[in-house]
Formats: C-alpha cells, structure tokens, sequence
C-alpha cells in the first residue's frame, strides 16, 4: 500500500534525508522518499498513518495524512 504524506518545513536534501529516515524508522514502513519541492511524502508499505505524522513530527517538521 502506498500513502502520500503532506510534509511541511523541509527546505534542503537533508531535510528530506531526515524525514526519510524518521519514515522508514516506522513499523510497518517499507520504503519512503520525501520530496520538498512538492511538500509531500510518499511511504510503502502497511504502516499506521498516524504513526507515520508523529514520526514526521518527532523530526521536527509538520505533516498531515
């Protein structure tokens, strides 16, 4: 199952290699990729969506299922 994510705050690459990392650190989280210019996240796997904004969030940006 693929989920998009609305991730905001991310203004470089390792804005996006963090929120990346905080994603694939979810249960369930097969692959993510997050993308700044577009604002958004998209997440493989079966994972909680709501663990997957609180992950997102714990990085320090703001994000919305």
């Amino acid at each position: 199952m693929t989920q998009e994510l609305t991730v905001t705050g991310m203004s470089c690459g390792g804005c996006e290699q963090s929120v990346e990392d905080a994603l694939e650190g979810v249960a369930g989280v097969e692959s993510a990729t997050a993308d700044r210019e577009a604002e958004s996240a998209t997440v493989d796997g079966e994972a909680d969506p709501d663990d997957l904004v609180a992950a997102v969030e714990a990085a320090g940006y703001e994000a919305s299922a």
